[in-house]
């Protein structure tokens, strides 16, 4: 109960602190865009919108998702996250598409920028506080494995990544280069774009119940195999709902046990796949069938 009640104040830590690190850098870079005039900063500027709007949206499905199973779900609230994943995947590449079309229209009509210094100074404080936020994130998912906290690191490794372009962009726009600021501005968008892909796929292969990973499925099937009454393996299905993996198996025992016996080696298979994954969902049941490879 302790490791999953630590868990949850991560994962609402998390949240909490993605919001409000999203919403100081928009500020900040509403008023290095308003200063300079520079789409890199502007590009930018929708990264870390599109950062705070999707944060909030992680922060309620995260709270939604840790909600334990009822009635209406039997296997938990776990779905949301994967939902939040899918919705912030659409934001982030609606932005994209837009950003895109700015830095096109910046690099037919380059223009001079004002005040570069300031803006410098701004974007580089922005990248120090957004990467202890993903170092923050970072540790989180290692402890939780939460689907919504990495989709939510992405962003902002991807808000790391815009901000030294945008850097890079003030730099060269500063000495004279003034299509820098579309070039790395139209770079900004087609990575920001890459990464809504990513994000879209994951949240789709987890709402439609993609299998485990193969090596978790041969640890459980190695562990459900070692243990003594257990003939053979019917059947393993398995898929994750946010944080808590549902494990079902169909198993063979010797014909020689007594119903009593079965039900006791079933017990200590579910124990032994607990070892794995204690927040797991373990279902089994005897199967009359021969054995074969699941």
């Amino acid at each position: 109960m302790t490791k999953k009640r630590d868990a949850k104040v991560l994962l609402k830590s998390a949240t909490r602190a993605s919001v409000a690190v999203s919403s100081g850098l928009v500020v900040a870079k509403a008023f290095a865009w308003f200063v300079t005039g520079s789409v890199s900063i502007f590009a930018s500027l929708l990264d870390s919108l599109m950062d705070t709007i999707t944060s909030l949206t992680n922060m309620v499905a995260v709270n939604y998702s840790l909600k334990p199973p009822d009635s209406d779900h039997r296997f938990g609230h776990g779905k949301a996250e994967a939902l939040a994943g899918l919705l912030q995947a659409i934001f982030i590449a609606g932005s994209a598409i837009f950003l895109l079309i700015q830095a096109g229209s910046r690099l037919l009509e380059p223009q001079v920028l004002s005040s570069v210094s300031q803006g410098i100074w701004i974007i580089g404080v922005a990248t120090i506080v957004t990467l202890a936020l993903v170092i923050f994130q970072r540790y989180v998912i290692a402890q939780t494995g939460s689907t919504a906290i990495r989709a939510d690191s992405l962003h902002y490794v991807t808000d790391i990544a815009t901000n030294l372009a945008t850097l890079a962009a003030l730099y060269l726009a500063q000495v004279g280069f003034i299509r820098a600021d579309g070039l790395f501005g139209a770079a900004i968008g087609i990575l920001v774009l890459t990464s809504a892909v990513r994000v879209g796929f994951t949240a789709v292969r987890l709402l439609m119940d993609e299998e485990l990973p193969e090596t978790e499925r041969q640890s459980i099937i190695k562990c459900a195999l070692e243990v003594p009454g257990v003939a053979g393996l019917s059947q393993l299905r398995s898929w994750r709902s946010g944080q808590r993996a549902v494990i079902q198996l169909e198993l063979q025992f010797d014909g020689e046990l007594t119903l009593h016996q079965v039900h006791a080696t079933m017990d200590e298979v579910r124990r032994g796949i607990l070892t794995i994954d204690a927040e797991a969902d373990v279902s089994i049941e005897p199967s009359p069938s021969s054995a074969r490879d699941p």
